[in-house]
């Protein structure tokens, strides 16, 4: 499943809320749980992402293809 970063930013909100507004503490407990998977694995999504940029990036540009037939000649 794939998602946006608006989808992520709106799961990352509920989750401070639900937080913030329950009051068993064993529950919010799991709440900062997934809330903090959620926000290790956005990270690395992001690095993945912005590597992967600046990888294709690095390979713009002239491509030389040099000949190596002219020598059988």
């Amino acid at each position: 499943m794939n998602f946006t970063s608006q989808d992520i930013s709106v799961i990352e909100k509920s989750l401070q809320h639900a937080i913030r507004s329950e009051q068993s503490e064993m529950k919010a407990a799991e709440f900062r749980e997934v809330l903090q998977k959620l926000q290790v694995s956005s990270m690395k999504a992001l690095q993945l992402t912005s590597e992967a940029e600046a990888d294709e990036s690095s390979r713009d540009g002239f491509r030389y293809d040099y000949d190596d037939s002219s020598d059988l000649m």
